[in-house]
Parts: C-alpha cells; sequence; structure tokens
C-alpha cells in the first residue's frame, strides 16, 4: 500500500487505516456542500458522509473543489437511479437467472466477489434498464460484504460459453460509467476467465474507454481463479475442478 500525503496540511493518509478526522479538508468538503447544495440528501451516501467524503477526495487526489464536482454528481445520481430503494426482490426477475451474483466467501487478498456469467446475458431478450439495477445492486451488496480495513471489489466475468448474442456495447458502457463516475477506485481487479476468439472484437472496442484502468484486466483461465484467487474451500462452484 502506498501512502497518501495531504499537501495543504499536516495530515498523514494511509490507505488501511484511515484516520479521516486528521483531515481538515473532510470539513471543508462538508461545508461547501452545506453551503453550496443543501438540497442534497444527509446521512450514510449523503453529503455529510464523511466516509464517501473521504474516498472521493482521495480519488481526487485531494482536490476539494474537483472532489465536490464528483462527489455531487454521484449523490445526484444515486438519487435519480433510485440506489437506496434496490432491493432482491426489486431485480428478482433477472437475479434468478444467475447471470451474475456475489460470491459468499472472498478472495484471498479479502477482497468481495462479484461474478459475472456472460453466456446468461442476452441484451436482445432482457430489459436494459433492468440489467442496470441488477449491477447497481450487486455492485452495493459486494461493498457491504467487505470486512473491516478493505475496501475493493474483485470481478470476475466469465467468458465460457459466450457467443456474439451476449455481447452488450451499451451495457458495458454503462458499468465503465458506474465505476469510474460514482464508485471510483472500488473495482480493483478485473477478471475475463476463457475468452473465446468472438469475444475479441468486443474487447476492441471496450479497451480504449477504460484507458489506465485497462491495467485492472487480466485475461485467464479457471484453473487461475482456482489457484490464485482462492482456497479450495472458497473457490465459486462454477470454477471448482
Amino acid at each position: 500500500m502506498f501512502p497518501l500525503v495531504c499537501a495543504t496540511s499536516c495530515c498523514y493518509f494511509s490507505l488501511r487505516p484511515i484516520i479521516k478526522r486528521t483531515c481538515p479538508l473532510v470539513l471543508e468538503v462538508k461545508e461547501k456542500l452545506e453551503k453550496e447544495h443543501s438540497d442534497l440528501p444527509e446521512g450514510k451516501n449523503g453529503r455529510d458522509d464523511e466516509d464517501l467524503i473521504l474516498w472521493f477526495l482521495r480519488d481526487r487526489k485531494f482536490s476539494v473543489d474537483d472532489a465536490i464536482f464528483k462527489l455531487t454528481k454521484a449523490i445526484i445520481w444515486r438519487q435519480e437511479f433510485g440506489v437506496s430503494e434496490l432491493t432482491e426482490e426489486s431485480i428478482r426477475k433477472l437475479y434468478e437467472t444467475g447471470k451474475a451474483y456475489v460470491h459468499d466467501f472472498l478472495d484471498v487478498q479479502g477482497r468481495a466477489v462479484l461474478v459475472v456469467v456472460a453466456s446468461k446475458h442476452f441484451p436482445g431478450r432482457q430489459d436494459s434498464r433492468e440489467n442496470e439495477k441488477l449491477c447497481v445492486f450487486l455492485i452495493e451488496k459486494a461493498l457491504s460484504r467487505l470486512p473491516k480495513g478493505e475496501e475493493q471489489i474483485l470481478a470476475i466475468i466469465d467468458l465460457r460459453g459466450f457467443r456474439t448474442e451476449n455481447g452488450d456495447i451499451s451495457f458495458l458502457r454503462f458499468l465503465i460509467d458506474v465505476f469510474y463516475y460514482y464508485y471510483p477506485k472500488r473495482l480493483s481487479q478485473v477478471l475475463f476467465v476463457d475468452a473465446p476468439f468472438v469475444f475479441q472484437p468486443v474487447w476492441q472496442l471496450v479497451r480504449p474507454w477504460l484507458k489506465s484502468y485497462a491495467s485492472l484486466v487480466r485475461f485467464c483461465d479457471a484453473e487461475t481463479v482456482r489457484r490464485e484467487y482462492f482456497t479450495e474451500a472458497t473457490t465459486p462452484a462454477s470454477f471448482r475442478g
């Protein structure tokens, strides 16, 4: 882990543990949000959520103005999207397809694990808005599973059986935007597992959108997932030998 230094104060930050009360920038952001955006909600994931403020400050390299801009956009999005209203019941139809789920166990690095089964994704038959709701619900669920001191998610994209009809460029763009704008730096790594040849055109289209985040992507096989990311007892059932 690398240290983060707040240049405008004597505060010292490390990613783990976080001592947010030592940084006056958190309070500065809170005060500015209260003054300039008093219409935004308060509470968890609201304008006075110090953990959330610190997260966006870190993402914006402790620039108060940049953090406020991005955080305000994220809070408004959460309101408009209805994130707090998402429940398993509200997305049950797609949830029961098994196309995506949060694994019951953490990986060996202590990260929550989000698994996507690409062969069960059918954009021509499944409502795009419902797909987006399922996506956000599972991100929230994965974050809620993180133990104290852990902050990031491992995403496993199971491409076994992927066919052209499973490709969905617009949804991938949504997913990229969600993690960049609303859950910045929450994604630790993305595994593309056993990618078939027909996936290559999709990857060539998507890769430029990722920019520096493309470095988070690793192409690997199912054996690598078992061997490097889980123990025998914690490997997802679909990846067991």
